[in-house]
């Protein structure tokens, strides 16, 4: 799981990322202000944003508006220090999903996480699929033309990234930011690695992860 930090307190957003990568096991992209939210947004996709109300410039309430207003439909769950009863109505009415006040403890925080994601899966598909591929991210299974398909668990990580982001290319950077979760350790020509063993799976099927030179990868079928 993606999820979407925005938190201009440094240290408060640096302890909340390690938090949730170590505890969680989520991939956890920061940024410290709305518009960098929204232009990681139109580049990025996420299953569900953590915003802090009181933001530079544009606040969270008010990103959570815009957000809603461009189509953005991921649970988003909003951070105060505000506790009157008026602030976290106006939060819900802005369309976070859920509210959070300051100071809180992160079982809580995983917990409420945890509920929000499992409500945005039950209302939306859990298969991606392109051409004779599917990807049953709830079964956590891959099939082929109907018949399951045999990859490793880094490789279901990446084929899962592409897929969500198909038809757009993504950058290596990207695969093994997903792929940090796995192992800290890993590197760039790791990422090369299991895109060869996906290829070489994939294939056969018509599907082909097409190199984008100086920039990463992109999945199509290919044409017949």
């Amino acid at each position: 799981m993606r999820l979407l930090l925005v938190e201009d307190d440094q240290m408060l957003a640096d302890g909340i990322k390690q938090g949730l990568s170590s505890a969680g096991g989520y991939v956890v992209d920061a940024v410290g202000s709305a518009e960098s939210a929204l232009d990681a947004m139109t580049s990025d996709t996420f299953d569900a944003a953590i915003i802090d109300v009181g933001l530079p410039g544009m606040n969270g309430m008010e990103l959570t508006e815009r957000m809603r207003e461009r189509g953005q439909t991921m649970p988003v769950l909003m951070l105060t220090a505000r506790d009157a009863l008026q602030d976290r109505v106006q939060g819900l009415d802005a369309g976070a999903d859920d509210y959070m006040v300051k100071p809180f403890e992160l079982p809580e925080l995983l917990a409420r996480l945890r509920a929000l994601l499992r409500r945005s899966q039950a209302a939306t598909t859990s298969v991606l699929t392109l051409g004779p591929i599917a990807l049953d991210t709830a079964a956590h299974q891959v099939t082929a033309d109907g018949q399951p398909l045999d990859v490793g668990p880094r490789e279901w990580t990446v084929l899962q990234y592409l897929m969500l982001h198909a038809p757009k290319p993504v950058s290596k950077e990207k695969l093994l930011q997903a792929l940090t979760g796995w192992d800290k350790e890993i590197t760039l020509n790791a990422v090369e690695v299991y895109i060869s063993r996906l290829r070489a799976k994939l294939e056969p099927h018509g599907i082909a992860l097409r190199s984008i030179r100086g920039f990463g990868y992109r999945i199509e079928q290919k044409a017949v």
